[in-house]
């Protein structure tokens, strides 16, 4: 269904915000900004998804497309429209679909009901009592919806406060009549309440709109009034990391909302983040470093160089390297005659798999907990750097112009720390295979490029000048790498390979 021609302009800036956001992401693009849709489709990376940034404007715009779309199509109200929209989730062809084969059941599941006579107005009906607040008056003001269920102005305009300011809730206020499910339209309620609430209804309405909507998600920065709109589907999650921007600057995947974890899957970073979190290791550490009396099965840790242990519970003596009795060991303990027993071997055997299970995590976990913390720092250092800057135009005579390859510089740190941390979390869900070997490389040598830029990048300020050319061909190559990195494990994800 196609757009009303009267609207189709109102979108345009918004094609032009996200065209322009878009030049951002893809600055390989030697003409520079382009309009032309489909040069940027072309050179858009095998990491990078497609989308657009809505601001609250845009949102409703495409809000009041679609309801005057079925109210055209269904021959309903506006209002109404809009509460069978939100009541299907905005899935406009499933909607009208079950309209045409159950409409009276369809209008009595959404709340409307099949009457739609009549104007929202409030009106003074003689010897009529308010059930709520039990006043009555020749002058009493009242109002009713076309379920008919009538109160005082007063107490109406009372409910829909506390469900709009109290409560957060807009889409789906209901009649104040107790048994009553019919759903308060926008007219009633613009009717009764003040402005203040007014724009209140609005905004949680634009909220429930892209909730409800699985191609759009909010911008997760503080403050940030902006959504974004992708059309990444949540079974693609699993070889898609739909890393998006908003025009605020933020940085965010589409399908978990966390802030950009390239290379690594949605599927994988939950499993990491709740390794990281829970106690799994300190049972693993357990396991790898301590052992159960073989008499009263009670927990010790080895404390010492000595392999004569005796259990300070029940004080049996037995040989930690094989359990065995230390008495049939004699002073040759060290030519444990029960090493090649079964127990003994699968005890060794559990105790070092447990070992070399802690190990490997610890390996990537200290190197991702290592990026992190030096992300943390590079970003405070960021901070400083226009400080830097002023410094180094000071010392050196250069223009402001001529000094922002520092800010560059600071930026790309920052980026390719992000993405360094996340290859250590992907690297331990791998299976070792030539695949891995090669992503390996790819992450070792943009780890050694980063970590020569922040090198010069800590340098004096009296020695930046004459590092210029330097850190501008570091920040180069540490940005080439990441694209390098980043658009093999992209590629060999989307085919399965890993």
């Amino acid at each position: 269904m196609g757009r009303d021609p009267p609207l189709l302009p109102l979108f345009i800036p918004s094609v032009i915000k996200a065209a322009d956001h878009l030049k951002v992401d893809f600055g390989d693009l030697d003409t520079g900004f382009s309009d032309d849709k489909d040069l940027i489709k072309q050179k858009r990376k095998a990491y990078e998804v497609e989308f657009k940034v809505l601001d609250p404007s845009d949102i409703e715009r495409e809000q009041l497309v679609q309801v005057n779309n079925v109210s055209a199509i269904l021959g309903l109200p506006p209002e109404s429209a809009a509460i069978l929209l939100r009541f299907g989730r905005w899935k406009q062809e499933k909607l009208i679909e079950e309209f045409m084969d159950h409409p009276e059941q369809t209008l009595e599941e959404a709340g409307l009901g099949t009457n739609f006579e009549g104007t929202a107005k409030t009106e003074v009906v003689p010897g009529f009592a308010c059930d709520i607040c039990c006043e009555d008056g020749a002058d009493l003001e009242t109002y009713a919806m076309r379920c008919g269920h009538r109160y005082c102005v007063d107490c109406y305009r009372q409910y829909l406060a506390g469900k709009v300011k109290e409560e957060g809730e807009a889409a789906r206020i209901e009649c104040p009549g107790d048994t009553c499910h019919r759903i308060v339209d926008s007219n009633s309620l613009d009717l009764l309440v003040t402005d203040d609430l007014k724009d209140r209804y609005r905004v949680l309405l634009t909220r429930t709109y892209v909730d409800d909507k699985d191609n759009l998600r909010w911008c997760p920065a503080p403050n940030c009034e902006y959504a974004v709109d992708c059309a990444v589907k949540t079974r693609d999650l699993k070889r898609i990391v739909p890393t998006v921007r908003c025009v605020c600057q933020h940085e965010f995947c589409f399908g978990c909302s966390l802030n950009d974890h390239q290379p690594t899957p949605c599927p994988l970073v939950k499993m990491w983040l709740k390794k990281c979190e829970d106690d799994s290791e300190t049972a693993n550490w357990i396991s790898a470093n301590t052992k159960e009396c073989p008499r009263c099965q009670s927990t010790i840790e080895k404390n010492g160089g000595c392999n004569h242990m005796t259990c300070r519970k029940c004080k049996h003596e037995f040989c930690w390297m094989c359990m065995g009795l230390w008495a049939e060991h004699g002073t040759s303990w060290y030519n444990c005659s029960r090493y090649e027993e079964k127990s003994g071997s699968d005890a060794r055997s559990a105790q070092a798999k447990s070992r070399a299970s802690l190990e490997r995590y610890l390996h990537y976990y200290n190197r991702y907990a290592n990026h992190e913390q030096s992300a943390k720092l590079d970003k405070d250092l960021y901070l400083k750097t226009e400080k830097k800057m002023t410094s180094l135009q000071s010392q050196s005579g250069l223009s402001w112009i001529e000094v922002q390859f520092l800010d560059t510089a600071s930026q790309a740190l920052q980026q390719c720390r992000q993405t360094l941390k996340w290859t250590y979390a992907f690297a331990f869900y791998l299976a070792r295979n030539n695949l891995t070997e090669i992503f390996e490389d790819n992450q070792k040598d943009l780890e050694m490029a980063v970590e020569s830029l922040s090198e010069m990048f800590e340098k004096p300020v009296s020695e930046l000048a004459e590092l210029k050319v330097d850190i501008l061909d570091k920040t180069a190559y540490c940005n080439k790498r990441r694209v390098i990195l980043l658009t093999d494990t992209a590629e060999n994800l989307k085919h399965g390979k890993f």
